[in-house]
């Protein structure tokens, strides 16, 4: 054990990482429960079954098997590849070397299944920047794209390439340090890619450069992870944590089973009651009427919010949207970017302003997205079919939609002559009851 002020600044920089990150993972868990408040704690046994089928085992990923196979490459190696990340942290606070190398042989087997990981990491993610920028995926190139969202998918691609290589790289080194008999480097691991990759290369250079080269991989590695880690908080990549409370918080209803309004639910009821009088000022203290659909992120439940945040704008929700298909409008991925858009909007407002909401004179609904998006939409689900982590494009389309009819009686007028028929004929038919058969006798 060599303890010193290496160990000290690392011990700083870790916990300069862990604060940023607690505390930007607030501010999300803040803005998200700025939502109304939905039960979605019922089906244990179901929701537990879907998170393990859809979020831990991939299950709608590998619907397109290249893509799929490959995500789960580099989720696989996200989740083991901890593993040793653990054992730097615990290194790089202690002034150990390799401190879990007295597992012996299953020490050499997690080693060396880090690095075959490691490796099929790097190449999937080479794969998906040739997808990106030279086969250039039609929906990754879609004008909701364009700017930011193609730089941060960019960014992040780059950096677990650049965090692949410097952890084979240190691992190189490692082995030719090794097998020199170089204190503190005892023999422990198996290198199967790093050994044939970097230590050819690694090998001309002296005991000095290689211990040089080595802590320089072991830095960069740690505290790009570290740095990576903070960036995620900020990026689409957040779906990583995310996803798994997303799934387990999704919708487990027959698809097209629409919620009833606990507002229009609360009207009907006291319009119902004999002894309520509809004229009555609302008593004092008396929780206010709520708002008939959405208009703003305020409007839509937490878990809508949940949604807006674990989207990884993929585009898969896009690419099979019939309207977006023909042209229109619409794209699904757009409405959970433009809501999580929004919603960081209005929580840095109330930040701003020592936590009271004020309003800045836009909203999600036509601030962000125009009524043109929301009609397009067929309602169809095959957005939240298609989504990887059961994330529901079309409860807040819906939400919003329900707020242009009931609140601003906004409906296109094809919906306004259908509803009128509804209400005066018991039908969507411009004719009467009375003459509903009449086509039979043609």
């Amino acid at each position: 054990m060599h303890f010193g002020i290496a160990n000290i600044i690392f011990i700083l920089i870790l916990g300069g990482a862990i604060f940023l990150f607690a505390r930007n993972v607030g501010r999300i868990r803040r803005n998200i429960m700025l939502g109304k408040d939905v039960d979605r704690s019922d089906r244990k046994s179901e929701r537990w079954s879907e998170m393990a089928r859809v979020a831990l085992g991939q299950s709608k990923m590998v619907r397109r098997p290249i893509a799929g196979f490959l995500h789960v490459v580099i989720y696989a190696g996200f989740v083991i590849i901890n593993i040793e990340v653990l054992e730097i942290l615990i290194d790089g606070v202690l002034g150990t070397h390799r401190v879990f190398s007295f597992l012996g042989g299953f020490y050499d087997f997690l080693i060396e299944s880090f690095e075959i990981l490691a490796l099929g990491v790097l190449l999937s993610c080479v794969f998906f920047l040739t997808r990106r920028y030279i086969s250039q995926i039609p929906r990754f190139w879609d004008k909701e794209m364009k700017g930011w969202p193609t730089k941060d998918a960019t960014i992040i691609l780059a950096a677990e390439i650049l965090l692949m290589l410097a952890f084979l790289k240190m691992n190189g080194a490692d082995y030719v340090l090794q097998s020199r008999g170089v204190d503190p480097y005892v023999q422990a691991g198996a290198y199967p890619v790093s050994s044939w990759l970097m230590a050819p290369i690694l090998s001309n250079f002296s005991d000095c450069w290689l211990i040089m080269v080595e802590r320089a991989a072991w830095w960069f590695h740690i505290v790009g992870i570290l740095a990576f880690l903070n960036y995620l908080v900020i990026s689409k990549h957040f779906h990583i944590i995310l996803a798994f409370p997303n799934v387990w918080y999704s919708n487990l209803n027959a698809k097209g089973r629409f919620t009833n309004m606990a507002e229009v639910t609360k009207e009907v009821k006291m319009m119902m009651d004999p002894n309520a009088d509809p004229f009555a000022a609302p008593a004092e203290g008396a929780e206010q009427p709520g708002r008939f659909g959405a208009k703003d992120v305020t409007d839509l439940n937490w878990v809508q919010l949940m949604n807006a945040y674990s989207c990884t704008e993929c585009g898969r929700c896009t690419s099979v949207c019939p309207a977006n298909q023909t042209g229109k409008e619409l794209s699904p991925r757009k409405i959970m970017m433009d809501t999580r858009d929004r919603l960081e909007v209005v929580g840095s407002n109330i930040r701003a302003n020592g936590g009271e909401s004020k309003d800045d004179g836009t909203s999600l609904l036509d601030g962000h997205i125009s009524r043109e998006e929301l009609w397009a939409c067929t309602s169809c689900n095959a957005c939240v079919d298609a989504c990887p982590i059961n994330i529901d494009p079309l409860s807040i389309i819906v939400d919003m939609r329900r707020y242009l009819v009931m609140e601003e009686s906004a409906a296109p007028s094809e919906l306004n002559v259908m509803m009128m028929n509804v209400e005066n004929n018991g039908a969507p038919w411009a004719f009467s009851s009375a003459d509903r058969l009449n086509w039979k006798d043609e």
